[in-house]
């Protein structure tokens, strides 16, 4: 019998899920679904899905796993929608930015025996500097040479856990278990912090005094540090998740301020030397960085064993935690 997963959302990230899973149709059953019907008919003909219905609640209905690659904006909704049409024993996984508020959602929201796993996943370093986004940028490598983490709500099976452990080493990234609290705080240095500077720097040089003529000036370095707001979440989710991770949003800010405050204070007062070495440390951070992202010997020391599918199966159809659910 073969699994069916349920994508909802076919963008880049659950585009990239689909078309990294095609490998397995003997022993997977990819249904997609997508708020827009001109998506989910290019993501069939791409190949990211197996078929999709356009019906929510058909789409989930039978499904074993639900993926939901959606804005952090549209979660609520969605979870709301699909809860009364979950059958007992499926695992939904959810892969925006920010867990704990998701968390809480989700505990209100789904019924008994229906398990929920919050995934971050980190994309290829191949893709760092990829501008395409949606459908069109999905690929099926985004995820290898990456790390997943997996968050899962106190109390949750074993089984559950390993399953999402095991998705993540099908996609081809390492699962790295965290609770909400370390996720957010990850997240909202490495994820929203720099939309937040990207858009800070916009609102300190658009429409301010001199843009009509600075606006002809901007090149590369102006255009990527926006591009962290151009190209991320949409800006009604990024509200959200700043305003649902708040707390670790305010320190990575209040960091960041006094980063920029030691370097005003710097060439304010002339100190050259200073601003060397505030400048120098900055480059040997991120060449340091970059190269660490591109090696990706984040597992060294670790055997990277493969996941064959019938171990992946029986998550579902073998294991005690499918037998007791069938039983109960």
């Amino acid at each position: 019998m073969a699994i069916q997963i349920t994508i909802i959302g076919l963008g880049q990230i659950g585009g990239s899920i689909g078309l990294a899973l095609a490998g397995q149709k003997a022993a997977l059953k990819r249904v997609g679904h997508d708020k827009k019907v001109d998506v989910e008919r290019a993501a069939q003909s791409k190949g990211a899905v197996d078929e999709v219905k356009h019906n929510l609640p058909s789409a989930v209905r039978d499904a074993d796993l639900v993926l939901l690659c959606l804005p952090v904006s549209q979660v609520r909704e969605t979870l709301e929608f699909i809860a009364p049409d979950l059958k007992e024993g499926a695992v939904v996984m959810e892969t925006s930015p920010v867990k704990s508020g998701v968390f809480e959602w989700a505990q209100s929201i789904l019924p008994p025996k229906r398990y929920f796993v919050g995934l971050v996943p980190s994309v290829n370093p191949d893709a760092l500097h990829e501008i395409k986004f949606g459908l069109e940028a999905a690929r099926a490598d985004l995820f290898q040479k990456g790390v997943m983490i997996i968050d899962a709500p106190r109390g949750t099976p074993g089984e559950v856990v390993q399953l999402a452990s095991d998705l993540a080493r099908l996609l081809g990234s390492d699962p790295m278990l965290t609770d909400p609290v370390e996720s957010d705080g990850l997240m909202a240095r490495m994820h929203l912090l720099p939309q937040l500077t990207a858009a800070a720097l916009l609102n300190a040089t658009v429409d301010q005094p001199g843009w009509m003529e600075a606006r002809k000036m901007g090149g590369r370095a102006f255009a990527t540090v926006t591009a962290g707001l151009a190209y991320q979440d949409e800006i009604d989710s990024l509200r959200i998740a700043s305003m649902q991770n708040r707390a670790s949003v305010v320190y990575a800010l209040d960091v960041m301020i006094a980063a920029l405050q030691g370097m005003r204070n710097d060439l304010e007062s002339g100190n050259d030397d200073g601003i060397a070495i505030r400048l120098e440390q900055a480059l040997e951070g991120r060449n340091d960085w970059m190269n660490d992202r591109l090696k990706a010997e984040w597992a060294t020391g670790i055997e990277r064993k493969p996941i064959d599918i019938p171990s992946f199966a029986e998550r579902f159809f073998g294991s005690a935690f499918y037998k007791r659910e069938q039983d109960q």
